[in-house]
């Protein structure tokens, strides 16, 4: 078989892979994109498995203008492409609660996203009682509250809509997996798949998701993103859910509407936060000693909570700074990042994907600097820090 030559790779068909090959198109690249996914059912992908929301409420400036830009860009999907556009965009907001811990803190990050020109509103516990009065909010000292820009959507039907429009576009989606990486000096020649063919390219994208770091390590390059599990959990209570915020609770537990009922999780304990390797069993010991009790200190009428159901997915986390890396490795120049968003991924994927794209087309970055997340910062031990982490 002849070899075949692709322009442009990338590796993994999730959201973001499909959110660059879209933007490349957009854009107006004509070369040739080939997108490797090894699993199109999506059954396991971290998109598919997603509880996908958008917020604003960011202090890092690259965050907070990602957000902004994928909001606009998801609002207005379905006035560009009709029925086909839909992604169950739900508009509501997000609630941030702070003990007197973290009121200080979350009262500075208030400072921020008001400078950042994100509308938020701060609450003082008589506002919250006012407006929420099912939140018990006796030890509660602040909350923040998002007034535009933020909620939730179907990462699952985002997926398909940038997918069917890039191959709508000539963009090919091949069933398979990448197992090595062809490496010259300075650079990638080529890919080699799970059924031995092999391909040449011009430029790999790395948008792997919670595999990024396997990939990265096929270019001989260290990239610390790997897979951590997140489990969600399904619920229906005595609570009317309509016109609920997504609300974040000062002890680490998170809520918010679902259908007719509502989804919660929180995260495990560093010590069992382990590689899941292949496991996508539900943490269950989450729910009945973190979720359940938190949740019904918080909101009482959920102390009566039914459990309906529960699901795993695997977040890519980035255990450097739990920010995203996106652009070309300094070394291996034509190698690009776009991982590591550590449950950011599906929120800031258009302007992830855009971001990329501008890049393989001039370069640089056009319309947003994406710089300060790139991979220099991880070789020079550069964190970003995120003041508010919930």
């Amino acid at each position: 078989m002849a070899r075949q030559v692709a322009d442009i790779v990338i590796v993994g068909g999730g959201v973001i892979g499909c959110a660059t090959a879209f933007f490349l198109r957009e854009l107006g690249f004509t070369g040739r994109v080939v997108v490797f996914e090894k699993d199109s059912s999506y059954r396991f992908a971290s998109t598919a498995r997603s509880a996908a929301s958008i917020r604003q409420q960011f202090t890092t400036p690259v965050s907070t203008q990602m957000s902004q830009f994928s909001w606009a860009f998801l609002a207005g999907l379905k006035e560009r492409f009709g029925e086909e556009g839909e992604i169950a965009l739900v508009r509501s907001a997000y609630l941030l609660l702070a003990d007197a811990a973290r009121v200080e803190t979350l009262r500075g990050c208030h400072a921020t996203f008001r400078q950042l020109g994100s509308d938020i509103a701060w609450l003082d516990p008589e506002d919250l009682a006012r407006r929420f009065p099912w939140l018990n909010v006796e030890d509660l000292a602040g909350a923040t509250l998002g007034l535009a820009g933020e909620g939730w959507f179907d990462a699952y039907m985002l997926l398909r809509l940038l997918r069917v429009q890039a191959k709508r576009r000539g963009v090919e989606f091949i069933d398979e997996e990448v197992t090595g990486l062809e490496l010259a000096p300075g650079r990638i020649e080529g890919v080699r798949l799970a059924s031995g063919a092999a391909w040449s390219c011009g430029s790999v994208v790395n948008a792997a998701g919670p595999f990024a770091g396997r990939v990265a390590a096929m270019a001989g390059c260290e990239l610390p993103v790997w897979p951590r599990k997140r489990t969600m959990f399904v619920i229906r209570a005595p609570l009317p859910n309509k016109g609920l915020p997504f609300v974040f609770d000062s002890s680490g537990i998170a809520i918010r509407p679902e259908g007719d009922g509502f989804i919660c999780s929180a995260l495990p304990d560093e010590d069992r936060d382990p590689d899941p390797g292949e496991d996508f069993e539900p943490d269950h010991y989450l729910f009945e000693e973190k979720v359940w009790p938190a949740l019904a200190h918080r909101i009482p009428a959920l102390e009566s909570l039914r459990l309906m159901s529960a699901w795993a997915g695997h977040y890519e986390m980035n255990l450097f700074d739990h920010n995203g890396v996106i652009g070309p490795h300094p070394e291996v120049t034509n190698f690009l990042f776009a991982n590591g968003f550590s449950g950011h991924g599906v929120m800031h994927s258009p302007a992830t994907g855009r971001g990329v794209a501008e890049l393989l087309l001039h370069g640089r970055y056009v319309s947003l600097d994406l710089s300060p997340l790139g991979y220099e910062r991880i070789a020079a031990e550069r964190p970003i820090r995120e003041a508010l982490v919930y």
